[in-house]
């Protein structure tokens, strides 16, 4: 039975965030399909509608005649509290069907602050929060994304984990279901059916062990039946990996608004603070026909006006050059224009930009990441303050008036002279763009500053977060430095970075601190405006454990780290390696170049990069 919104929708700010009915949107009969999934993004419908994993999945489940895939997004306030007021259920926008009547409730974990998202919205959807207390006609819950890689906070509410890509397993996840039902299969039955998918984890199916301090000593298998150790999926080939080439429209104005080509995945650039790298090796390219026919359909499909060259770092894109040209040539006259997320540190990046941005220049964003070049080899960011320069002048010469500077603090090894080194920097790129005649009244820098998190499977993985009064004394600082004509600051606040980490280097414990904290009303933590420390503070207190224990601890390598039963690819002992390297300051290369770096990820998961004229060693030192 279908949701009745209409004597709701006029009462919350944003209606057209829960109707539905967007162009290129998939409504099927649920009568003639046996599996029916809900896609459910735990943040606001602008952002959900930004990410492409879900138009992705959202292709790959509706072009099957057997199965469909719907969308639930987060609720805003006035929307929950009506909701709420009024016993509406949290309903899918397709159909407005209830999530309690699908078959499986698929959660992507994009970040760790949407970890209460996730209870608000099974409580919402009068889904029982705890997977053992799921009845056997429940929908089964399940979640993937990058944080799917420490999901131990989760773990409690979680029926199933898939780590990887999945566009290579999904169709296996939904042939299994449908084998269970057709054999009546009880729900234990069913999810060891899905456990013995590669790829999937049972967190129920794993029993943790702790040691006389709380902390984890071990994750063993309570089945024989799953593996001791649960292994990503990736996709092979992206030239002929599923691709939506008629991606949903949104019906208001979402944080992306444009097409998206997704012109390779993975990096090897080797960046030690990030997990993105690791958690999507191997690089594998698209080929510019592939892309350009892409384009092409998705244009013609949405009438989108600007295409995004998506990855995680598009300049390294090996056709780059010959893909941009062929796509400013092709759709210069219909107006279409060309953006690039990601800017590398360099001149070259600049002339790509400078390509695409004749018309309009709307700022050139460079991430330094550290304020010296001695800590830019910690995290081997192999930038030089000469590559800077020389990309911030090329910017000032071709017309660009605001560039902004991206960096980290709290970085392993930092001193206050690689704070200090921030401001130096900055204020050397005011002088580049005076010196370019930039016209003072008209330059504008800015500086961004995060909070380093340590991430899962990264070589920065065993480093505590920096203690928050440490942090903010930096922030501090950079504020009284950055001062004057042209020059802005900014800095993200320290009390989410902390509870960030808290999460991102948690185990099962803190799944009762989430209980506690969706008791106390914490949702939408990602937004500064409904984030509350006090409220968190409260639940860890309430259930007799402190966020320091998990932010602040610094784990050995002889430690058992509470995600070591999941595997990115990337063996602990190149990790283990590059953390040894990084606190020597020695940078290690990267692989794109033809010589491979020994990381393990190509023996283990049987898969290689693939990059158009580039032949990377068979990988001897993994071997």
């Amino acid at each position: 039975m279908s949701v009745q919104l209409e004597h709701l929708l006029s009462r919350v700010e944003k209606p057209a965030r829960y109707i539905g009915g967007e162009y290129n949107a998939v409504l099927k009969d649920w009568d003639d399909v046996k599996v029916r999934i809900v896609f459910a993004f735990p943040d606001i419908y602008e952002v959900g509608m930004s990410h492409l994993g879900l138009q992705i999945l959202y292709h790959v489940v509706n072009r099957r005649s057997d199965a469909l895939m719907e969308r639930v997004f987060a609720p805003w306030v006035d929307m929950e509290a009506l909701m709420r007021q009024q016993q509406v259920p949290l309903f899918a926008l397709e159909s407005r069907r209830p999530l309690r009547d699908f078959d499986i409730v698929a959660f992507t974990l994009q970040y760790e602050l949407s970890f209460s998202n996730v209870l608000n919205m099974l409580d919402l959807a009068r889904i029982p929060l705890y997977a053992w207390k799921r009845a056997e006609d429940d929908p089964l819950v399940i979640a993937g994304g990058p944080c799917a890689y420490n999901p131990e906070p989760l773990a409690d509410f979680l029926d199933a984990v898939f780590l990887g890509e999945a566009e290579e397993a999904f169709d296996e996840i939904i042939s299994a279901y449908q084998a269970a039902k057709e054999q009546s299969l009880s729900r234990r039955e069913l999810l060891l059916a899905l456990g013995r998918i590669p790829g999937v984890y049972l967190p129920s199916f794993y029993a943790v062990q702790y040691d006389d301090r709380g902390r984890v000593a071990g994750i063993i298998p309570r089945d024989p039946a799953v593996p001791r150790k649960v292994a990503k999926r990736v996709v092979a080939d992206l030239n002929e990996a599923p691709f939506p080439t008629k991606p949903i429209v949104p019906n208001i104005k979402v944080v992306h608004d444009r097409a998206v080509l997704e012109v390779f995945r993975g990096c090897t650039r080797g960046c030690r603070f990030c997990q993105a790298g690791v958690i999507y090796r191997p690089v594998r390219e698209r080929d510019v026909n592939r892309l350009m026919a892409q384009a092409d359909a998705i244009i013609r499909n949405t009438g989108y006006d600007e295409v995004s060259l998506a990855s995680l770092s598009t300049t390294d894109y090996s056709a780059i050059r010959p893909l941009v040209r062929e796509l400013v040539e092709r759709y210069a006259d219909r107006k279409v224009g060309i953006s690039l997320p990601s800017t590398r540190v360099d001149a070259f990046a600049v002339d790509l930009a400078k390509a695409i941005q004749e018309v309009r220049k709307s700022g050139l964003t460079f991430a330094p990441e550290a304020g010296t070049q001695r800590l830019r080899d910690v995290i081997n960011k192999r930038v030089t303050e000469e590559d800077l320069l020389a990309a911030v002048t090329a910017a000032f010469k071709a017309g660009w008036l605001r560039v902004k500077l991206y960096f980290m603090l709290g970085l392993p090894t930092e001193t206050m002279d690689d704070v200090e080194g921030i401001n130096i920097l900055a204020r050397k790129v005011i002088d580049t763009g005076l010196e370019a005649g930039v016209p003072a009244n008209r330059l504008s820098v800015t500086i961004s500053a995060s909070s380093f998190v340590p991430k899962p499977h990264t070589p920065f993985q065993w480093e505590p977060f920096m203690r928050a009064d440490e942090l903010r004394a930096r922030q501090d600082c950079l504020k009284r430095r950055l001062k004057g004509r042209g020059l802005v600051f900014c800095a993200h606040d320290v009390e989410t970075s902390f509870l960030e980490a808290v999460f991102a280097r948690g185990d099962r414990r803190l799944g009762a601190v989430l209980a506690r904290a969706r008791e106390l009303g914490c949702r939408l933590d990602g937004w500064r405006e409904w984030f509350s420390p006090e409220l968190w503070r409260q639940a860890f207190a309430d259930t007799g454990l402190t966020p320091e224990e998990f932010a602040y601890r610094r784990f050995g390598y002889e430690d058992v780290l509470p995600w070591d039963h999941l595997e990115a690819g990337v063996s602990k002992a190149f990790l283990v390696a590059e953390h040894k390297r990084a606190l020597a300051g020695e940078t290690t290369a990267d692989c794109r170049a033809g010589r491979c770096t020994g990381c393990g990820l190509c023996p283990t998961l049987e898969v290689e990069p693939r990059i158009p004229g580039v032949a990377v060693d068979a990988h001897q030192a993994c071997l």
